[in-house]
């Protein structure tokens, strides 16, 4: 008896040793993703569109007015070599933009008023193709139909991976050539993998960190209240 006591013991120690050891690895993984996504998260303008609200019409509007303002953008933000550029352009083509999605919400039959801007909008862990991007605050081109109640739908629009097919296994030669110029050689690395096994890999680690984060945002917020 003494022995099945001391033998639990140990198998108990062991246990608590191996959570301690991989809860320090996991942190530490986590903010070395924080560390080199803080600068990348600063090079990207994401677009972020979202319904009036969660019925089928008015989420097949929402599609429809993202692909026309994504075909109207495409051509435009290709020529851009930075975050800021893209930004100017973007920013420059807001009245555009408006009348676009107006006129797709018109010719739908509806009359919904349209919100056009650039703003830091929360995106979760998100794969396009091979790039695995991770949860967080990023700079987005935000357009909201009507009371903007419904789901939404994100891409990144520059560098441009919303057109990327996420079935094909990896990003075409042009928007990886973008990314390279865009990134540093650690940024593009962190979020760039060789094949489906990897992705699978990383995806899990981001969702990972995404948890501990809002573990950690809950514990700051209950510490204020």
């Amino acid at each position: 008896m003494r022995k099945i006591k001391i033998r639990l013991v140990a198998m108990i120690f062991s246990l608590i040793s191996i959570i301690l050891v991989m809860t320090m690895s996991i942190n530490a993984e986590a903010k070395k993703i924080n560390l080199a996504s803080k600068s990348y998260k600063n090079k990207l303008i994401r677009f972020h569109t979202i319904a009036n609200s969660d019925s089928d019409e008015d989420q097949e509007l929402k599609l429809k007015v993202r692909d026309e303002v994504i075909k109207y953008l495409k051509p435009k933000l290709e020529k851009s070599s930075s975050i800021t550029e893209s930004e100017r352009i973007i920013k420059q083509e807001y009245s555009n933009l408006e009348k676009i999605s107006k006129n797709v919400i018109l010719k739908n039959g509806y009359n919904y008023d349209v919100k056009i801007g650039i703003d830091y909008s929360n995106f979760p862990t998100k794969q396009y193709s091979n790039i695995v991007l991770p949860a967080g605050k990023y700079k987005a081109l935000k357009i909201i139909i009507g009371e903007g109640k419904g789901k939404n739908w994100w891409c990144v629009m520059f560098p441009p991976l919303c057109f990327v097919d996420e079935e094909s296994g990896v990003i075409d030669k042009k928007t990886d050539k973008k990314l390279k110029e865009v990134l540093t050689k650690e940024e593009y690395e962190l979020i760039t993998q060789k094949n489906q096994s990897e992705v699978g890999k990383v995806k899990m680690k981001f969702k990972i960190v995404e948890i501990i984060e809002k573990i950690d945002e809950k514990a700051k917020m209950s510490e204020i209240i």
